[in-house]
């Protein structure tokens, strides 16, 4: 009996311990701003809103489980339509840009919680998680968990959405980007969310080591874009390009390719930003940060 109850205590401390790691994941504390209150440790666009009176992130009680949850609308401000946008770290309310993120360590399976969706044009919301870490001079990306919405969820629903790593590094940062709108938001779509968590763990996984070299250059570009890869073998291969939220803005299917190879992207449509290349293979997924000015 000894031995059942500290196993039941070691497995209950480490799922605190994953909970522990998202900040106000249940949304129980809010703090007062002004006119309006904010999820504690999570950033909005309620600052700028406050402005006309009208908050695109709100309190909903009762929480699955809990007191509260965190209620994003799309709302029309003014002449436009603002999403509902909630960020575990730092927001740009001109650009909508994320950034920072908090303190993480885990290398989590999946990202859980509970969701309630609504979409009334065809712009869906969406969920992305970004494990990093500092390399001394730039944040190489570990692991993404993404997901755009699609349909909707009327009552409360779990949602388990797993991760893709790209590297065996333990991470250091954890951003959270959750969405009630895509690029083009309508009036009222939403996104409700609640008990966000971190499941499983996958330390230890394999590296997918296809590449012997690759150097992706000028970093910061504004042109043109080079990659210079080195395949083991032969492997049909895709091309990425993704904002810091996961959207993919550009996709190439590069066909077959071995040994030495030169791509080149296009990139002088694209606005300025950081972003993520990513070579993905059937053995696995190569990502570089990119800066285009």
């Amino acid at each position: 009996m000894k031995k059942i109850s500290t196993l039941l205590f070691a497995l209950m401390f480490v799922v605190t311990i994953s909970e522990a790691q998202i900040p106000n994941n249940g949304f129980e504390t809010w703090d007062s701003v002004g006119t309006h209150i904010n999820p504690s440790q999570w950033s909005t666009l309620n600052n700028t809103t406050a402005l006309a009176s009208t908050y695109t992130a709100t309190k909903g009680t009762p929480g699955m489980p809990g007191n509260s949850y965190l209620k994003l609308t799309s709302l029309l401000v003014a002449t436009s339509v603002v999403p509902g946008i909630a960020v575990s770290g730092m927001l740009d309310s001109l650009t909508l840009t994320p950034s920072g993120g908090f303190p993480c360590t885990l290398q989590p399976m999946n990202f859980t919680g509970k969701w309630q969706h609504m979409i009334y044009g065809s712009s869906q919301g969406s969920i992305a998680v970004t494990l990093s870490k500092w390399n001394g001079s730039s944040r190489d990306v570990i692991a993404t968990a993404n997901v755009t919405l699609t349909g909707m969820a009327m009552s409360w629903a779990s949602f388990t959405i797993p991760f893709s790593y790209q590297s065996t590094v333990v991470p250091d940062t954890c951003l959270i980007v959750l969405k009630s709108s895509g690029s083009a938001p309508t009036a009222s779509d939403y996104l409700w969310v609640d008990n966000l968590a971190f499941s499983g763990s996958v330390a230890g996984i394999e590296n997918n080591n296809f590449l012997s070299n690759l150097n992706v250059y000028p970093n910061p570009a504004n042109k043109n874009l080079n990659l210079d890869l080195n395949f083991k073998t032969s492997l049909n291969t895709t091309i990425e390009l993704s904002d810091l939220t996961g959207k993919i803005i550009f996709s190439k299917d590069a066909g077959i390719l071995s040994g030495e190879s030169k791509q080149t992207l296009d990139i002088s449509s694209f606005s300025k930003g950081a972003y993520f290349v990513k070579i993905i293979t059937s053995q696995g997924t190569e990502v570089r940060n990119i800066v285009i000015e």
